[in-house]
């Protein structure tokens, strides 16, 4: 796909977006997109940027850490300024992997274990950091899909709120694949009824729902979204 091809299709989500955020009276700026640059060529990942979009999310830990010194040397080539990117995390984090990916994103969408919390707590407190985190929600309650049970939610959500090496940040899900309207905004709004509940419960503000994809962005922005992680829509089919 071209330069030009990445950029109109980008403009075509932000379109997208805005048109959702409008329809829920939302302002646009309250949305923000997370390109997902899995598997993608770094021009087409080059071309993104050119574009605008400097918020990246990856979901393979070494896929994510070993392509960024050759992407920021593309940028720097072409003077843009690779201290712009701001990476996400965005994919199912092992505890044994949580010392390779801490320190390493803005955010980590996929912390879906008290395990995990209190190992990405102690990797940051030592330190001397915060680790900003979601906590992933199989708000669908899909058997096939990771992710903290919603019964189980709210008591992880108060433990990780008092631990000392986290920022808390809010919550993550995603809907059952190729759903209808009604039950894609019906997960979705679940996922975000249970952040207000841990936003009353913790004291913390809990600013991000990150929920939406390619395919069900719009619903996930009808229902709260402030983040939705867009590949396809953007890129073009991945490779392997």
């Amino acid at each position: 796909m071209t330069e030009p091809g990445i950029r109109q299709r980008l403009e075509a989500v932000q379109d997208r977006m805005a048109a959702a955020c409008a329809r829920a009276g939302r302002p646009e700026g309250a949305v923000r997109l997370v390109a997902v640059s899995k598997r993608i060529a770094t021009d087409k990942v080059v071309a993104a940027c050119r574009a605008g979009q400097w918020d990246l999310g990856e979901n393979r830990l070494p896929d994510a850490l070993d392509r960024r010194p050759e992407l920021e040397a593309r940028l720097q080539a072409e003077g843009l300024d690779p201290a712009r990117l701001r990476w996400h995390f965005i994919g199912h984090l092992q505890s044994r992997k949580a010392k390779t990916a801490t320190g390493n994103f803005c955010l980590l969408h996929g912390v879906d274990s008290l395990k995990l919390v209190r190992k990405l707590s102690d990797l940051a407190a030592a330190d001397g950091r915060r680790e900003p985190i979601l906590l992933e929600v199989n708000a669908g309650r899909e058997e096939q899909k990771l992710g903290l049970p919603p019964g189980q939610t709210l008591d992880v959500a108060l433990e990780a709120a008092a631990l000392p090496g986290l920022d808390l940040r809010g919550m993550m899900t995603m809907a059952p694949h190729g759903a209808d309207e009604a039950t894609l905004r019906g997960v979705f709004a679940t996922l975000r009824k249970l952040n207000e509940e841990a936003r009353c419960q913790t004291g913390l503000a809990l600013p991000e729902l990150s929920m939406g994809m390619s395919g069900d962005f719009e619903e996930a922005i009808l229902e709260g979204a402030t983040l939705v992680r867009v590949g396809s829509a953007i890129f073009g089919p991945r490779g392997r």
